[in-house]
């Protein structure tokens, strides 16, 4: 327990101590607690730590932290105001560490019994995947083996719970390392000339599975992601509609989600090319609305369908101002513009039931379903189909 006002500090170990958590060490400032964790012959799992102390506030003690090594589990404490406590938290993750929560003094137990409980959850897997650092030619020769796989995560309707489609999320089956998101690969690819085959791939076989979902009775829109260094190729509106022609399915059954991960060079090149893509009637979504260079210019400029708002507005918006201040903002201009809206990061009943109630038109997210392979849709839009009557009826 890190905090240089004694009062506080007796506090809290008091009411660990009542939840069954006795050995405490208790610290007045960040420089006792580093002194600690490197002088403990065990080691210590747990941290409560204030953020206004002198000498090293939490702030400083949280890049210590990092510095250290520190494996184990954090919690942030503060008589600071919500929104400084909020940042600190996102801070805290981004440097990859464990934060079970923040809390607002004073501390109460039923927090605290909270926080403990979390306590023995596994480690995110952000937090423990080891990143490994793959070649070019290795990603080459994933593309040409056909080592690059498609999952999909479903969206639904929030009004009435129907199934509409579904995101295509490619993923490496590498064979030593298992499924590698695209994080690790993506902007290898980008860098290395290889996006466009690798584009060309996902689109291809994305295609091939929602034909056969439509052939099964499941009309589900399918989505891809498309980079913006995709959108360099003039020749790429007649890439995509010709592979929509072949596959069977109406140009209305595929939305291209394009995300500004990069600043363009030339705005004028892919703005030809996304209306072009209109003119064929494919769909186009803004996505990760709110988190990229420069969103509200390419809704100016752009003849987007969709706004997909980004995960960090949605997950917790029924509970923080802040972030229902700047969904509702979002989702107010999409609706003047004329466009459908989705919801990321949906993932618990307080989300859903927030969403229902602001005339979001989809949800995506956990809530719902995770990613999954093709062959697993039919079956998990069956057991949806059982679920979805009580999730309508009681949000409605």
């Amino acid at each position: 327990m890190v905090d240089d006002e004694p009062i506080q500090r007796k506090l809290i170990v008091h009411q660990l101590g009542r939840l069954g958590i006795e050995d405490v060490e208790a610290c007045a400032s960040g420089h006792d607690a580093l002194t600690v964790l490197a002088t403990a012959r065990e080691g210590i799992d747990l941290i409560f730590c204030d953020l206004q102390m002198p000498g090293m506030d939490g702030i400083e003690f949280v890049r210590h932290l990092t510095r250290q090594g520190y494996a184990g589990k954090l919690v942030l404490v503060s008589g600071e105001g919500e929104r400084i406590l909020q940042t600190a938290e996102k801070l805290a993750q981004g440097h990859r560490l464990h934060v079970l929560g923040a809390l607002s003094k004073p501390v109460t137990m039923d927090e605290l019994r909270h926080v403990l409980q979390q306590r023995a959850s596994p480690e995110p897997a952000a937090v423990r995947a080891s990143r490994h650092t793959y070649t070019v030619d290795a990603l080459r020769h994933a593309i040409a083996a056909g080592n690059l796989v498609n999952h999909y995560q479903p969206k639904v309707d929030l009004a009435t719970g129907a199934v509409t489609g579904v995101e295509t999320l490619v993923r490496w089956a590498h064979p030593q390392d298992g499924l590698i998101f695209p994080d690790q690969f993506i902007a290898l690819a980008e860098d290395n000339g290889l996006i466009g085959e690798l584009t060309r791939t996902v689109l291809l076989d994305a295609l091939r599975h929602a034909h056969q979902w439509h052939m099964d009775g499941l009309p589900l829109q399918v989505a891809i992601n498309v980079s913006m260094d995709n959108l360099v190729s003039l020749d790429f509106p007649d890439v995509v509609e010709r592979a929509v022609h072949e596959s069977g399915l109406p140009s209305g059954s595929v939305m291209l989600e394009v995300t500004e991960s990069r600043l363009m060079k030339d705005p004028l090149t892919p703005l030809e090319i996304l209306t072009r893509l209109r003119l064929k009637r494919i769909g186009l979504s803004i996505d990760d609305f709110g988190t990229g260079h420069s969103s509200l210019a390419q809704l100016r400029d752009i003849p987007f369908t969709e706004l997909k708002i980004d995960r960090g507005f949605v997950h917790g918006a029924s509970r923080d101002a802040s972030l229902r201040a700047i969904f509702e903002a979002s989702l107010g201009m999409a609706r003047q513009l004329g466009m459908k809206v989705v919801a990321e990061g949906v993932e618990d009943r307080e989300d859903w039931d927030f969403l229902q109630g602001t005339g979001c038109d989809f949800a995506q997210g956990w809530f719902v379903s995770r990613a999954m392979p093709p062959e697993q849709i039919p079956d998990w839009v069956a057991d949806w189909e059982v679920r979805r009557p009580t999730l309508v009826s009681m949000g409605s």
